[in-house]
């Protein structure tokens, strides 16, 4: 993996928890979501939501292994692709030295005004390029 992404560390609430004392398999993409907020960030600074120029195109995750309640989770994020007017994030959750996750979300730089994508700027693509992994 890329020396450069970011990492989120969250700690597993009770009630993401499931009967097998599992994390609920719809609370990761939650994580991974809130995982991305630098990436956002290159796009958006402020992350103003009148100005906000993504959308996801696609999202797939895999279940390694259980995610559990009681220790913190990292969340490590870096780009894996970067395209003209798309790019792709790669994601992996790890519990106690062992991946429980990974995923992969396309992003589209978007006009929302115009319902159209938009090409990424040389300046944020450069940005984005910085922060390509495996």
């Amino acid at each position: 993996m890329s020396e450069t992404f970011f990492s989120l560390t969250i700690q597993p609430r009770f009630n993401e928890t499931d009967g097998l004392g599992h994390i609920n398999n719809t609370v990761l993409p939650v994580w991974f979501e809130a995982a991305r907020e630098p990436i956002f960030e290159i796009f958006n600074p402020s992350l103003d939501l009148s100005q906000w120029n993504l959308i996801v195109a696609g999202f797939t995750i895999a279940y390694t292994s259980p995610t559990n309640y009681g220790s913190t989770v990292s969340v490590k994020t870096w780009i894996s692709r970067v395209g003209n007017s798309s790019f792709e994030v790669a994601q992996q959750s790890w519990q106690g030295g062992k991946m429980t996750a990974e995923a992969k979300t396309t992003l589209v730089h978007y006009d929302y005004g115009i319902d159209k994508s938009q090409l990424i700027s040389a300046e944020v693509k450069t940005q984005l390029e910085k922060l390509i992994g495996e």
